[in-house]
């Protein structure tokens, strides 16, 4: 998916007379006074204040609910209408989110946010334990909201932008005059609670100054699996070193695991099926803040034999299963960028850097003595049979040389690649991810779901739209999961999890690509808008699985006329390219309500 780019360190220079600090001491951009941050001149950081608007807002204290879909620029005004009623239908076992947004023209300090329980006419609690409030900071990113050109290699360093995305853990916080602070809300209903509809209050205040704002859930009766039952295999590439990187600690130290186990919480909580382990050093070239280094060691002994030592893939291996990532092993690459290879030389102590393409007797012996043993390891390990062998993106000719390798090697090695649509590559892999837009027709993907094969699609650097950018509209995270059911895939992939930039809880940019492109989730095992908002899509292929399976199997002819309507409004989601925020939300907000409709005809 990444093409080999020099990475472009932007440092920014900050006039310290006005900027902020949070209570961790970290600089915080979303606290700067609005227009006053003095950065490099071609930056431009907030949208300019529409003084106009603002002179229309009453003094004091405005809240009101908000869409999880969108995002809120901190200088806007961000309702015309407080919204003082959240009001949804869930599953049990859901998660539904909503934002709260808090703005004046007035400078506030210390405003708080408190939360009800929430009960129903039965006298049923859903305990304030299960809503949980986290505070949206804004980063830098390139690009305005909504950006259509995106590009990989070319993104501009002018035009930043601050954008809502890092979520962290609320207690108060302060809010300059004439800007607007969202609160990102996030109800985890029980899987035990009862159906019924249940209310509660989420109070805003400041001072002397309060506005309750009201939440009305309704609860159905059917029960959404918990993640690690999800049938969705999503894929999320990443990085483990960063975390020691960003932390300061030994790589595979007692310190760095412990963090690890953090940092993998949130990945399987979102249905994480996928390991990224790397059997080779720095694959994709170098071209992260902190390299993917290997995790099995490749020793040329002094007789001149193969040993590896797998110390660290057990250890990470081991690390994300008990995390709840369990389903699939990917190892990468037979084909690092430029055939690069190191390996320890017993001989001499030192590493070697060698080329070995994949058609060279090097390559060939190489490997082939590397598969005996890692096959024999995995086996060991009972890891074997969940275990790919990942190819990226590599010219054809190479690939279909690795390929061969691997299967002459043993059959039974499994063969993920992530790239183009290629017919010749087709009955080769046991997992296609594909690019967006360069996709196989539905046909041929119904063909390799027939014979047991997984087909999921990915974005990265490009297309534009849809994507998971920090200027992304949060709404296409969501829509990519509308898209893979619709279509008939079995999940997504994305590069990256955590190959963080420079100082990603302030400044996300990357240089050579877009902001947010390399990363979904923040140091300190810190979740955003981005991630939260592709969660609540994979939810919803989740429920989409089981109402299909429930109206397949009921006897009730209304249910599934339902489902048949269902599945004609889906069809909205395989040719949408012009990617209209209005227009792709409408979609989803429809579908929902037909998912409503079907829940309670299905019996839930």
């Amino acid at each position: 998916m990444k093409k080999t780019i020099a990475v472009i360190l932007c440092f920014l220079q900050f006039d310290e007379a006005v900027v902020a600090q949070d209570h961790r001491g970290l600089i915080d951009s979303s606290l700067l006074p609005v227009q006053q941050a003095h950065y490099l001149p071609e930056y431009t950081f907030d949208k300019p204040v529409n003084n106009q608007a603002w002179q229309t807002q009453k003094s004091g204290l405005h809240a009101g609910f908000g869409s999880s879909g969108k995002s809120y620029f901190r200088t806007e005004v961000p309702l015309q209408t407080e919204q003082n009623v959240w009001e949804t239908t869930g599953w049990k076992g859901e998660r539904l989110n909503a934002q709260i947004l808090v703005w004046s023209p007035d400078s506030l300090q210390q405003v708080r946010l408190t939360v009800s329980d929430l009960n129903n006419a039965a006298g049923k609690v859903i305990g304030s334990s299960n809503i949980r409030l986290q505070l949206v900071r804004y980063v830098i990113s390139n690009y305005p909201y909504g950006a259509a050109d995106a590009v990989c290699g070319q993104t501009p360093y002018k035009n930043g932008y601050l954008m809502p995305d890092r979520l962290e853990t609320l207690d108060r916080f302060d809010l300059p005059g004439k800007t607007t602070r969202p609160v990102w809300v996030s109800l985890d209903v029980p899987a035990s609670a009862e159906t019924g509809i249940y209310s509660g209050i989420i109070t805003v205040t400041t001072g002397s100054s309060s506005i309750s704002l009201q939440v009305k859930i309704k609860v159905q009766g059917q029960v959404l699996p918990s993640p690690r039952d999800w049938s969705y295999r999503l894929d999320l590439w990443q990085n483990p070193w960063v975390v020691a990187w960003k932390n300061h600690l030994v790589p595979w130290s007692a310190e760095h695991k412990v963090l690890l186990k953090q940092h993998l919480k949130l990945y399987a909580d979102a249905g994480g099926k996928y390991i990224t382990t790397y059997a080779v050093h720095s694959p994709w070239a170098d071209n992260s803040y902190m390299i993917e280094g290997g995790m099995i060691e490749w020793i040329k002994q002094k007789n001149g034999r193969w040993k590896f030592d797998y110390n660290i893939f057990d250890t990470y291996v081991q690390l994300a299963m008990e995390a709840g990532v369990d389903q699939a092993i990917t190892i990468y690459t037979p084909i690092p960028w430029g055939n690069r290879f190191r390996y320890m030389d017993e001989a001499s102590g030192n590493y070697v850097y060698a080329s070995w393409p994949p058609e060279s007797g090097q390559f060939i012996a190489g490997w082939n003595s590397f598969l005996t043993d890692l096959k024999m390891h995995l086996e060991q390990k009972g890891w074997f049979e969940k275990t790919y062998l990942g190819i990226n993106e590599n010219e054809m000719r190479q690939t279909l040389e690795a390929i061969k390798v691997i299967k002459k090697h043993s059959p039974a090695w499994r063969i993920t690649y992530a790239g183009d649509w290629h017919q010749e590559l087709d009955t080769l892999l046991d997992d296609y991810s594909f690019l967006y837009g360069k996709e196989p027709n539905a046909q041929q993907l119904q063909q390799r779901r027939s014979r047991g094969a997984t087909s999921t699609f990915y974005v990265c650097c490009n297309p534009a739209k849809p994507n998971n950018f920090v200027f992304s509209p949060p709404i296409e995270g969501r829509w990519i999961s509308w898209y893979s059911f619709a279509f008939g895939y079995h999940g997504f992939l994305r590069w990256a999890y955590d190959a963080w930039p420079e100082d990603p809880v302030r400044d996300a940019r990357f240089g050579s690509w877009p902001a947010g492109d390399c990363f979904m989730v923040y140091p300190g095992g810190g979740s955003s808008i981005r991630f939260e908002t592709m969660r609540e899509g994979i939810a919803d292929f989740e429920k989409m699985q089981l109402l299909k399976k429930l109206a397949a199997q009921s006897d009730d002819k209304r249910a599934r006329d339902m489902w048949q309507a269902f599945e004609q409004h889906l069809r909205a989601f395989t040719i949408e390219r012009d990617f209209n925020e209005e227009k792709i939300g409408a979609d989803i907000d429809e579908g929902k309500a037909l998912i409503d409709r079907l829940t309670e005809a299905l019996g839930g």
